[in-house]
């Protein structure tokens, strides 16, 4: 299942799923996408289907393994990976390396185990007002899961993951 960055950063008001479907088409990728966030209908480790969260290995663009499965992201030491391995934009940009993205931090308002948390995701991810919070993670600390808390004013990284795999 890949994981992919959309090609430029959003504040906490935001139609993730939307633009993951709409940037995977555009770029030629036939799955479906959704973003790597927790909604008020769905927690993050919800997102994939039941039937692909142990047996595929969590791929960047270039079929780089980020993780061995779905589940291996949300064991509680914060979705753990390798910051070697490049995570790509949808046109091809590694966000670790590329100015469009100044901050790298991604949004996900998730506990560690990929639970929501309703404080902390920019009221289900329609507000970008400076008073409200969203639960987001410094990819320098090599966690998608790292619990810091940040305005939803601020353009951070949003993911994208193919939620069920189609040979």
């Amino acid at each position: 299942l890949h994981l992919v960055a959309l090609n430029f950063p959003l504040s906490g008001d935001m139609r993730a799923d939307f633009q993951c479907f709409r940037q995977a088409q555009l770029a030629g990728l036939t799955s479906t996408y959704r973003g790597f966030l927790s909604s008020h209908l769905q927690d993050l480790a919800t997102v994939v289907r039941k039937t692909d969260r142990r047996h595929l290995p969590i791929v960047n663009l270039q079929g780089e393994t980020l993780f061995n499965n779905w589940e291996s992201i949300f064991d509680g030491n914060g979705g753990q990976f390798n910051i070697h391995v490049p995570i790509y934009s949808f046109d091809g940009r590694n966000v670790m390396t590329d100015s469009s993205w100044p901050q790298k931090i991604i949004w996900h308002g998730s506990t560690a185990n990929g639970i929501r948390l309703v404080s902390n995701y920019c009221e289900a991810w329609h507000t970008a007002d400076v008073g409200a919070m969203g639960q987001a993670s410094p990819l320098n600390t090599g966690k998608l899961l790292d619990q810091k808390v940040y305005s939803c004013n601020n353009l951070f990284i949003v993911l994208c993951i193919e939620n069920s795999f189609v040979s």
